[in-house]
């Protein structure tokens, strides 16, 4: 972890923006409320990160419920697809997804290439950010660079909120937000967490796709500093059924410097997203274990415990996983999902020109 001092603006930079630089006093971060809801927060979360580890391949919850958050973070923007959707258009190569499936796809994309530049970094860059963007958008607009921009209440169109428009606070604003993200001292990630979202969404730094690039640097950030192994917790559901509170609440921090109730309400947020996922990591380990069982006792000479994972890993799976993962024929692969379909574990659909078998129990899960 990179150890950096702060920067701060100087006078004539504070003449274009009002927008302060990284870090807040911490007495405004640490105050009782906020650390009795840290105590919740961080217990919520530790048991998550211990309880992803019950399921017997990681790759089964992440698949899941980087999904779930695609969607959820993109439905906050308005845009709207299914899971069913989805998990077609990710596996069969006949769907033309629709604009609004490939914009959520996208978002899975952005959020497993952030992942995966934090495990080989060890950092969080604006450049990366500004890629993670890029993947979200399809544009190489980068950070904003012509003044304009102002948020508005949707259903008024009253300016509520301008942010920086100068080229060169926008870019010393990023740094700053840089260094915060790879600093690590005294003050409970869990907090950082929150206190970074506020300031990314405050400074607003590109035309489009601010809301869902901050949305996946809130688990990026818990990753970098080691409160998740995964990416498997996500805000964004909390969001939208809170959302009045969540826009709220940022603008009281801008206006009157209330950081006690949005970082409270982050901190909540983690403790019910970590709580309910815990709750859907238990209940896809008994409806794994349930389904190991079931087809080692009806297709005893096709078990295989690897088989059993991959339904689980592909919700929608077909004959090209089994014959990759397994080793096995074409022909052999399609004899064991027929014979899954027969013992009612899998259901077949045909898309374009292949058959999809869906394992319908659990995708029903995860739909919920």
């Amino acid at each position: 972890m990179r150890k950096t001092t702060f920067t701060s603006a100087s006078a004539n930079e504070k003449a274009f923006n009002s927008l302060p630089f990284l870090p807040p006093a911490k007495a405004k971060l640490e105050s009782v409320k906020i650390l009795r809801q840290l105590v919740k927060s961080s217990v919520a979360l530790a048991e998550l990160k211990g309880t992803a580890k019950i399921l017997p391949n990681p790759q089964i919850l992440l698949n899941a419920v980087i999904l779930k958050e695609a969607r959820a973070s993109s439905e906050i923007e308005n845009v709207i697809t299914t899971q069913d959707k989805l998990y077609q258009a990710l596996s069969s190569k006949g769907v033309m997804p629709d604009s609004a499936t490939k914009e959520v796809l996208r978002y899975r994309e952005a959020m497993l290439h952030g992942f995966r530049f934090i495990k080989k970094k060890g950092f969080l860059s604006t450049n990366a950010i500004i890629e993670i963007q890029k993947i979200l958008e399809e544009n190489n607009a980068g950070i904003r660079k012509l003044p304009g921009t102002a948020l508005r209440n949707a259903a008024t169109g009253k300016v509520i909120y301008v942010p920086p428009d100068n080229a060169d606070v926008l870019n010393r604003l990023m740094r700053n937000l840089e260094e915060y993200l790879n600093t690590e001292n005294d003050i409970s990630p869990l907090i950082k967490m929150a206190v970074q979202h506020y300031q990314f969404e405050s400074i607003h730094p590109f035309y489009d796709g601010n809301g869902r690039t901050g949305r996946i640097l809130n688990v990026l950030y818990l990753i970098l500093h080691k409160q998740l192994e995964t990416p498997v917790l996500y805000l964004s559901d909390y969001i939208i059924n809170h959302k009045a509170d969540y826009y709220r609440l940022l603008q009281e921090v801008r206006v009157k410097n209330n950081w006690e109730a949005w970082i409270i309400y982050i901190l909540k947020g983690i403790e019910h997203t970590a709580n309910e996922t815990i709750a859907q990591v238990n209940s896809i380990d008994k409806v794994f274990s349930k389904t190991l069982e079931l087809v080692k006792n009806k297709l005893p000479n096709s078990y295989s415990k690897e088989l059993v994972e991959l339904l689980f890993e592909q919700p929608y799976c077909k004959a090209e996983y089994l014959i990759q993962r397994l080793g096995i024929s074409r022909i052999t692969a399609s004899k064991y999902l027929k014979e899954l379909e027969k013992i009612k574990i899998l259901k077949s659909r045909q898309v374009w020109k292949e058959t999809l078998y869906i394992n319908v129990i659990l995708f029903d899960l995860l739909k919920k």
